[in-house]
């Protein structure tokens, strides 16, 4: 029986184990886990979601403090427009978690970050240049787009000296989305280096409408996109990601023509991932039923989260001075007409509750809004539960490596950490 090691993504001469971590956004996909799965010969993502919060969190700067003071004015105020970002101050973000993550990088495999182009940002095309480009700048192996077609993405960085020489790579869900994006970037004589195919199953937005994501098959998808490259002969490297919890899942794809696979959900209970220890055991916990796919995000695009994620029905005053990423290019956000409709409903009211949207700029950076995979209940069937009721977390290495080696669907359990042994007295 094969395992996930008996293959390899190949990118021209260099060959990786071909396992790809998510690039989860507000560095619950962190650097150090990125650099664990580079170090064990794969490709670890990163993300450039809400970047300059990031950077303040990790460095000690001041992105958001600073914008904040410039617009502390505009706080009452339901129009946004003016609340617009410093392009400079956002390349300086984006070239410093970049490049400290390129600094520390060590082992055979690859660094890229995922671009959402849904962080509109007040100035979609202008802030999104200015993301793609300092990320070039800063050394970074690949790019995923992801969160929308990209149809102008390509052309955004064209004439950047590393757009030919960097892995360029995009998130789809379908193959009508491949062809736009294929049709849209064939005068740059530019293909994608990898396509990732994201199926219905997994965590945070999903690329389906709300009413229909449950009659969609990720393994239908992948076989579609594959039939169609071959009569175009076209050879661009298919990566399926959602749903695939075990090696054997992965091999599945892996001996039917995928490149790589993408997991994420298991990643997110290890040591190295971005969440609060106390969010991890929300996750562990969580059984199938607490798990829905709603339309809260302000993005339009449907959302997988924990039924009990503290985002939904929270009703907090729009954070856009300090933050900001969903506005769009006029500066308008579903959530603030939202949170206005319900201020003005309940005039009398000390804070509204809002439910059809939440400000998922404020909700993400506080680790309020669970977002998560289909099988984010068996997380619970990849570790021990210790003494205390509390479930042991992994290291990225074990999840790594279980993936990797593992065959017939087995999920290898963490050896007992030592506190874990110590039963507490009553």
């Amino acid at each position: 029986m094969k395992c996930v090691d008996d293959f390899r993504l190949r990118f021209g001469s260099r060959e990786l184990v071909p396992i790809m971590s998510g690039g989860m956004g507000v560095d619950i996909s962190t650097a150090e886990l990125a650099l664990e799965v580079a170090r064990l010969g794969g490709i670890g993502h990163i993300s450039d979601a809400m970047v300059q919060t990031v950077s303040d969190r990790r460095y000690q700067t001041h992105f958001v403090k600073e914008k904040t003071k410039l617009f502390k004015y505009n706080v009452a105020n339901s129009d946004k427009s003016d609340i617009l970002f410093n392009l400079d101050r956002l390349a300086e973000a984006t070239k410093l978690h970049v490049g400290r993550t390129m600094d520390a990088r060590r082992g055979d495999g690859m660094i890229f970050i995922n671009c959402m182009e849904k962080l509109t940002m007040n100035a979609p095309r202008e802030t999104l240049r200015v993301r793609l480009s300092a990320a070039l700048d800063a050394g970074i192996d690949g790019i995923t787009l992801s969160a929308g077609l990209h149809l102008g993405s390509f052309a955004l960085i064209a004439d950047h000296p590393r757009f030919r020489d960097v892995k360029l790579g995009i998130i789809v869900s379908s193959l009508r989305a491949l062809q736009l994006f294929l049709r849209k970037n064939a005068k740059l004589s530019r293909l994608p280096d990898y396509v990732i195919i994201e199926g219905p199953l997994a965590g945070g937005h999903l690329g389906f409408g709300i009413d229909d994501w449950q009659t969609y098959d990720l393994r239908a998808i992948v076989t579609e996109i594959q039939l169609y490259l071959k009569s175009q002969n076209l050879e661009i490297p298919l990566i399926p990601a959602g749903g695939i919890f075990t090696g054997s899942d992965a091999v599945s794809y892996l001996e039917t023509g995928s490149a790589a696979v993408q997991v994420a959900t298991r990643f997110t209970a290890v040591r190295e991932c971005g969440l609060p220890a106390r969010v991890q055991q929300e996750y562990f916990k969580a059984g199938e039923v607490d798990i829905e796919v709603n339309t809260i995000s302000p993005t339009g695009y449907p959302m997988r989260m924990l039924k009990n994620s503290p985002a939904i029905g929270d009703g907090i005053r729009p954070n856009c001075e300090a933050y900001g990423y969903l506005l769009d290019g006029s500066g308008n956000c579903a959530y603030i007409t939202a949170y206005n409709r319900e201020v003005a409903a309940h005039p009398d009211a000390k804070k509204v509750a809002v439910y059809d949207k939440t400000c998922l700029c404020t909700a993400m950076r506080n680790f309020d809004c669970w977002t998560c995979g289909h099988y984010t209940y068996r997380l619970k069937d990849t570790t021990r539960q210790l003494p205390d009721g509390s479930y042991q977390l992994l290291s990225a290495e074990h999840v790594f490596h279980d993936y990797q080696f593992s065959t017939d669907h087995k999920i290898a359990l963490p050896p007992l950490a030592p506190e874990a042994a110590v039963v507490k007295p009553a």
